[in-house]
């Protein structure tokens, strides 16, 4: 199986799936003197992992992170610190439950990657969907706190990436009751409290009917100088947008106003300039940050749409690998909206495609 690496400059390789032994990621190309501990990267994991609420899989993944190389301490650091080699983190699979899947074996799941990995490979790992499981994503969300750490030391001075949840189903938040100290404060990372507690009953619902829903997730990057991307083959929106693409159950991504630029007029869709403390400003953000692949200085938005978890208990029709007509029910224990859990896989790839940038960026233009 090919392309299991994700960057050009600062480059991560996942492996592993989701009922094995473990999965892992090895990063290449983190500059050396970086601080780096395992707590660290362990406070984002927790963030993801699974069992943290009702509305998340009950599977029991600690997720703990171990360190296997690429950093070193000694009398002269004041803890561990990136020596520039290859780093390679671990985490254990310590709670499968394969024999939840022994029955449907030989059945392809509407909505997932069975029949596809079938199609192309001939045989595929039927316990949780193998490499297609979004239990890859932890590895990500590692990787990502390694890319923010390699951001600042490259910018000197490290932005901020904030993601939560903006929709859920067909329930927005209002923007006017943007809060951010909210986002902690629901399982939801929902900015806005009224939302989050209508979301609740909602989610609630399809939970106990054994179905789900599928969410909307923004990631802004704030802080980000002006400069990063390049205007042709590795425009910052198009790997952006390859990024969040690239995560499971993704179906659509926009920039800034995305798809809703379509019905603005040019007037409206401008984002006007005039100067401010000697430094342009701009009077709105409708081109989400960046500007002909390149960042503009402003806030970087993205916005990403998650399908509802395919794996439900209503029966579903389908067929099986020898092309047999009949129903399936996927039991287990699954996320009855994957999106949540997707909030802070949407801000590791964000750091994740800007530590690589910043690095193209200090090559070329230094």
């Amino acid at each position: 199986m090919s392309f299991n690496t994700f960057g050009r400059v600062f480059r991560i390789t996942t492996w592993g799936e989701s009922h094995g032994p473990g999965i892992g990621v090895v990063i290449d190309g983190c500059p050396p003197g970086i601080s780096l501990r395992a707590e660290e990267i362990q406070t984002a994991l927790d963030k993801r992992k699974p069992g943290t609420s009702k509305f998340v899989t009950q599977r029991k993944e600690p997720d703990t992170v171990k360190i296997l190389s690429g950093v070193f301490e000694d009398d002269r650091t004041d803890g561990p610190r990136t020596t520039g080699a290859p780093i390679s983190l671990m985490i254990d699979n310590v709670d499968q439950r394969s024999k939840d899947y022994d029955a449907i074996r030989d059945k392809y799941r509407p909505g997932h990657a069975d029949i596809t990995y079938d199609a192309k490979y001939g045989f595929r790992d039927y316990r949780g969907g193998g490499r297609s499981s979004a239990r890859e994503t932890a590895l990500r969300v590692a990787a990502g706190v390694v890319a923010e750490k390699a951001l600042a030391h490259v910018l000197h001075g490290a932005p901020t990436i904030r993601a939560f949840m903006v929709q859920m189903g067909p329930h927005k938040i209002d923007r006017a009751r943007f809060d951010w100290s909210e986002v902690n404060k629901n399982p939801f990372w929902c900015p806005d409290a009224l939302a989050a507690q209508r979301w609740e009953h909602e989610l609630e619902a399809a939970r106990k009917a054994g179905s789900s829903m599928g969410a909307v997730i923004e990631v802004v990057a704030s802080g980000v100088p002006a400069g990063l991307g390049a205007p042709v083959y590795a425009k910052l929106d198009a790997d952006l947008a390859s990024a969040m693409m690239s995560i499971n159950a993704v179906k659509a991504v926009e920039i800034g106003a995305g798809m809703e630029a379509a019905a603005l007029t040019g007037e409206e869709n401008a984002d006007e300039i005039r100067m401010k403390n000697d430094h342009p400003h701009f009077l709105s953000n409708k081109a989400g940050g960046v500007l002909g692949g390149i960042s503009s200085g402003q806030d970087i938005v993205v916005r990403f749409a998650v399908k509802p978890t395919s794996s439900i208990l209503s029966p579903r029709r389908t067929i099986t690998r020898t092309g047999e007509e009949t129903e399936i029910v996927t039991k287990g224990r699954h996320d009855p909206c994957v999106g949540i859990r997707g909030v802070p896989v949407g801000a590791a790839m964000m750091a994740l495609v800007l530590a690589d940038h910043a690095l193209l960026h200090r090559a070329q233009c230094s």
